[in-house]
């Protein structure tokens, strides 16, 4: 099997995880089961986004391209920036300073 076979069948396995994942979310919806599809719950997109950086993250350390100590600077800083941009936002809209810890 070629690189690009296997790259394809890799591909195709994630496809098929993100579709069961989303029929997951539609089938507690059908069935009224609340708990688990609220707004935080039903972000989708989000979480398969995370599951994706997560892979290449981890695959960029165990290549040592990156060290795990590097990730998580560049990790904590640029969720600092969101949190800024979230407390900038939130202050304008209210009118006062918002800090959000």
């Amino acid at each position: 099997m070629t690189d690009d076979e296997k790259i394809n069948e890799a591909h195709a396995r994630y496809l098929a995880a993100l579709h069961a994942m989303q029929s997951g979310v539609a089938m507690q919806l059908d069935l009224g089961a609340s708990t688990n599809t609220t707004h935080k719950h039903l972000r989708v997109g989000i979480n398969a986004a995370m599951s994706d950086h997560a892979a290449l993250c981890y695959l960029l350390i165990e290549k040592g391209v990156i060290t795990k100590l590097e990730y998580f600077r560049h990790m904590a800083k640029f969720m600092e920036q969101e949190k800024a941009a979230y407390e900038k936002e939130l202050s304008e809209m209210l009118g006062k300073k918002v800090t959000l810890a």
